[in-house]
């Protein structure tokens, strides 16, 4: 006996590429000779930039069935020219802003958790005794930090799972910023995306001043004291952790290389591991410093729930910087071979047959 269910409910840019572009495609087969669980197919929709899966819900560009999805939908393949990067057209395409508000809830989760285990007083912390055996290392300026890493890389993880088959799991400015100028997400997403993860993140900000009941408190890698760290020097770190994490997400979760290496589904706890481990590396050195944010979205939820410092442009000036400076590097390595990835794709079919 056999089965299956289809949903007629297609658009036109789904027709002939086998890719439902507004509800899932499910097909149920289930057989007397094989007594086992039913087998669903859910086709997802194709995003170049989506966390996680090493580039494995993508489109093949030089495939003429694909050519009415990427009409609409650029980014559903890599590759973009600055053309089709630009094309405004996005902003009409429904599925983009029912992502994009998808993108919004699960960064206004995020931030919330993510601030939240690393709250504490707005006040300063003492500098460490110099006359402790142990320095840094017994004390709040390192324990904090110690404790948002770990809880950090869990909770990025899986909300990377949680959302990535959506939204491609970004639930950061950075990301998305980075994806844009690697040519893997358009301006019209890109711009939805950030647009809704400030909101996410502002309502976040706005809930934990209730739960906290003030407004007088910090998070971990979103402060700072001018009296004993120059705000260039902030910068400088803000640079360089974004750019460490740029390079190891795109090289575990976005890199389709890994895939035959990894699969496509590790790539989210390697990018959880990679930013609670630097986020807890660059926060205990300085003291006075709360460490490299690396994502500009949580800083500014926390703000929108305390106040805003003046010095707040350096998480997304160091966010734009590490972006370009990171695709310039992608622009010239990329991970594929030639214009298409035609190399690739035929020895992948090699593989296969």
């Amino acid at each position: 006996m056999s089965a299956a269910i289809e949903n007629p409910k297609r658009d036109r840019a789904s027709e002939g590429t086998g890719v439902n572009m507004e509800t899932p495609h499910i097909t149920i087969h289930h057989s007397k000779s094989t007594p086992g669980p039913l087998r669903v197919h859910i086709h997802t929709t194709p995003f170049a930039a989506r966390l996680g899966g090493n580039q494995e819900f993508v489109l093949d560009r030089t495939d003429p069935k694909n050519a009415a999805v990427l009409e609409d939908i650029p980014d559903a393949a890599t590759h973009m020219t600055v053309k089709q990067a630009l094309d405004l057209r996005g902003f009409r395409q429904l599925i983009l802003w029912k992502a994009a508000v998808v993108e919004g809830i699960g960064t206004m989760l995020l931030v919330y958790a993510t601030d939240w285990c690393t709250l504490s007083p707005a006040g300063y912390p003492p500098p460490p005794d110099p006359l402790s055996a142990s320095g840094v290392f017994s004390t709040a300026s390192f324990l904090g930090p110690l404790v948002g890493g770990v809880t950090s890389a869990i909770f990025i993880a899986m909300y990377i799972f949680c959302f990535g088959a959506v939204t491609g799991g970004h639930l950061n400015p950075l990301i998305t910023i980075a994806t844009f100028f690697t040519r893997l997400t358009s301006l019209p997403r890109a711009i939805l995306y950030v647009s809704f993860q400030l909101i996410g993140a502002s309502l976040a900000g706005l809930l934990i001043r209730a739960s906290y009941d003030s407004r007088d408190f910090k998070v971990g890698g979103c402060w700072l004291n001018p009296a004993e760290i120059s705000i260039s020097s902030a910068f400088a770190n803000e640079f360089s952790g974004s750019l460490v994490i740029l390079f190891m997400a795109f090289g575990v979760g976005l890199d389709p290389r890994q895939r035959q290496i990894f699969g496509p589904a590790l790539g989210p706890i390697f990018v959880g591991l990679a930013v609670g481990t630097v986020a807890f590396s660059m926060a205990f050195t300085r003291p006075g410093y709360g460490g490299a944010a690396m994502n500009p979205a949580r800083c500014f939820g926390a703000y929108v729930g305390s106040r805003f410092p003046a010095w707040h442009w350096i998480h997304w000036v160091a966010t734009f910087a590490a972006s370009i400076f990171h695709g310039i590097v992608y622009y010239m390595v990329p991970p594929w071979g030639g214009l298409a990835g035609q190399h690739e794709r035929q020895l992948v079919r090699d593989e296969e047959k």
